[in-house]
């Protein structure tokens, strides 16, 4: 007996849950298409230019290691 009310509580659990989260994704202000595209290409931008200093900062490590070491 104890079983079967362990199911209907986690069936009432999991329907909870799914009711929550519809109503969380209501209150979510999607971008529109032309927002979307800035944020993309900010995005994109953003993650050259770390990628750009990494670079950088890797080629430089490597030529002071390459200093120590030889």
């Amino acid at each position: 007996m104890a079983t079967e009310k362990g199911a209907v509580k986690s069936k009432d659990r999991i329907a909870t849950y799914f009711r929550g989260v519809k109503s969380e994704l209501k209150k979510v202000i999607w971008p529109n298409k032309k927002e979307l595209f800035n944020y993309t290409g900010v995005v994109l931008f953003i993650s050259l230019l770390v990628a750009a200093v990494v670079y950088v900062l890797d080629l430089g490590i490597g030529g002071i290691l390459s200093l120590i070491i030889s």
